[in-house]
Parts: structure tokens; C-alpha cells; sequence
């Protein structure tokens, strides 16, 4: 039987999976993480072959060379980038080079998010960004330049929002927040004094600082105005990409679809109220939901599509019912309201 690859590889791990030329998912592997220019090529590589050997011991086959192979990694936007991937691909063996395709890891959570159809995907994690396909099959990237520049309303971005506002109120400058409190106790301060050293000496990572997008969640839900008004500066600043990248794909003046996924998605109405209500000010004809699918899905269907441009629906519904059995966080698709 004849197979095909998909790769999804990010800041936390390198997921993947294969599936059969009907849709069926047949094994699913994970590894370390494998974003590039992050993590040395050596190590991407390595955990790419770790990812895929564990989807083929599931699958119960040896690692093949495989009809078609979809690697879509972090950090991969220039055509360098997507050379350096191809190399580690070819090196490996995955498939024939000319059934093989290399992009950024936004392009797989779009085909995943939508099930392969033109739309819009906005990727809420540690960073953020935006990504566009229309009928035409233009494409079109907004955000996800990295936290020193952009990465608005980001994990990242929210917990040093969170840092701001509670050594503001702290020095006086700002409005007293239940911030101050908070990300004293989270980050087991008994001083204030004590960030700097915790921030610049210890060198906090963005997987550390992120996670204190937590604390302006729980402080909005508990009335704080400066948690609240956070987060509607984070939706305005994320809607604003969705909306960049709607104009650039002439998207902008007929309903079209956008599909949210990553880690904050799980935050609820607190964050995906003010967003959805954030983008329809901006997109009034558009629908907001969850995505439908992995992205490591998403990397399955594209590399099917190497194989064949239009996949019938039987195709898609299949890779939904089976891969369950696989990938039990895939939850089904929501409207925000």
C-alpha cells in the first residue's frame, strides 16, 4: 500500500503523521521541537526521523520512502529556509524530490484549520501570526516577525503585558491591578524587586513568560480593568493581521472564513469574545471558528495534494473519522460568538 507524510514541526515538538492515498491516518509519531534557525539543523533532523519512525512503528511498517511528504516547520519563510528543510528531507529519504514540499508552519495549520479550503488561519500560541489563501490561490503571511518586533496579542506578548502592568501600579505609574499580586506569586517573588534579577539575570525564557497569559485572564474574569483592557489591545492587535492579510487577498468584500488554533484558544470567551467581535468590526461578512483540524493534519493533506491538486470529499471526511483514533485533542469545529 502507498503512503504519504505529513510534518508539522514547531518551538514545542515535531509531530507526524501518515496517511494512506484514500485518507485513512495510520500512525502518528512526536519528537523534540525542530523550529528552524531555533533549533541546530542537526537536532531538527533528528527529531523529524524520531517523529516519523514513531508513526511508522504505530503503522506497523518499516520507514518507506513515501508517495509524497508535506514538511511545514516554524520559521521557514525565505526560499534559503525551505532549501536547508528539503535537504534534511532528501537526506532522509522521505520521498522523491519531486513529491516533496517545504513551507512555514502556518501554511499546514491553514489546511488543517479548513480543511484545505481558501480562507484565513490565526495562530494564537507563545507567538502569533496570520496566514491567507484565496480562490485564486494567492497567498498572503501577516505577523509572526518574532517577539522583539510583533507577536502581538501573543501568549508572550500578554505575559509581558502582565510584567508592565503590575510593576506599574508597583512604582505608582499605573492603575492598581490584580496583576501586581499575581505575577509576584506566580513567579514566587517576595519582592518586586526581585523581576529584574528573575527577567535578566535568569534569563526567563518566552515559554516561562508566556505562561503568565494566564494571570490576565484570571484577573479579567475577576472584573480587573487593566487585565481587560489588555486583551482588547491583543484582539485588536491580532484582528488587525487578519485584517491585513483579508485586504491583500481581496477577501475583504465577501464573507470568507477564519479559523483560530493554538494554545490560547483553550483561554474561552475572556479572550475569543473580544476577538471575534474584534475582526467582524473589521470583517463584518466573515466567520470565526476553531480549526477543524491539526495542523500535522493539514501537512497530510497537503502532501496528498502533491499527488493530486483536487482531493474528492470522501478523502477529507475520511482523514476526519479516522484520525480520532489517533489524535484525541482534535475537537470539532466551533463558531465563536
Amino acid at each position: 500500500m502507498d503512503f504519504v507524510l505529513g510534518i508539522d514541526g514547531g518551538g514545542t515538538k515535531t509531530a507526524a503523521v501518515i496517511l494512506s492515498l484514500e485518507g485513512n491516518v495510520i500512525g502518528y509519531g512526536e519528537a523534540g521541537a525542530s523550529t528552524y534557525g531555533v533549533v541546530p539543523p542537526m537536532i531538527t533532523r533528528n527529531h523529524i526521523e524520531a517523529a516519523v519512525r514513531q508513526a511508522c512503528l504505530q503503522a506497523g511498517i518499516s520507514v518507506p520512502t513515501f508517495k509524497a511528504a508535506f514538511l511545514g516547520l516554524g520559521n521557514v519563510v525565505s526560499e534559503a529556509d525551505r532549501l536547508a528543510i528539503r535537504e534534511i528531507a532528501q537526506d532522509l529519504g522521505l520521498a522523491e524530490p519531486e513529491k516533496m514540499d517545504v513551507d512555514h508552519d502556518i501554511r499546514v495549520a491553514l489546511a488543517g484549520g479548513l480543511s484545505g479550503r481558501p480562507g484565513i488561519v490565526l495562530i494564537l500560541g507563545t507567538g502569533a501570526s496570520c496566514y491567507g489563501l484565496n480562490e485564486m490561490g494567492q497567498t498572503w503571511r501577516s505577523g509572526g516577525w518574532g517577539p522583539l518586533i510583533d507577536d502581538g496579542g501573543s501568549g508572550y506578548w500578554l505575559g509581558i503585558q502582565a510584567m508592565h502592568a503590575a510593576v506599574a501600579d508597583f512604582d505608582g505609574r499605573g492603575k492598581a491591578t490584580q496583576l501586581a499580586s499575581s505575577v509576584k506569586s506566580e513567579l514566587k517573588l517576595t519582592s518586586m524587586d526581585e523581576l529584574m534579577n528573575r527577567l535578566y539575570a535568569q534569563n526567563m525564557s518566552r515559554t516561562e513568560i508566556s505562561r503568565l497569559a494566564k494571570l490576565v485572564f484570571a484577573a479579567a474574569l475577576n472584573g480587573d480593568e487593566v487585565a481587560h483592557a489588555i486583551l482588547q489591545q491583543g484582539c485588536d492587535l491580532l484582528a488587525d493581521c487578519v485584517s491585513a492579510v483579508a485586504r491583500k487577498l481581496a477577501m475583504d468584500d465577501h464573507p470568507s472564513e477564519v479559523a483560530l488554533v493554538g494554545g490560547l484558544t483553550r483561554a474561552g470567551s475572556i479572550y475569543l469574545g473580544p476577538l471575534h467581535r474584534a475582526i467582524l468590526a473589521r470583517l463584518p461578512e466573515c466567520q470565526v471558528h476553531l480549526a477543524e483540524m491539526s495542523p500535522v493534519l493539514g501537512a497530510g493533506l497537503l502532501a496528498l495534494k502533491i499527488l493530486t491538486s483536487s482531493l474528492p470529499d470522501s478523502v477529507i471526511k475520511k482523514i476526519h473519522e479516522t484520525s480520532k483514533d489517533f489524535l484525541t485533542s482534535i475537537e470539532e469545529p466551533t463558531v465563536i460568538h
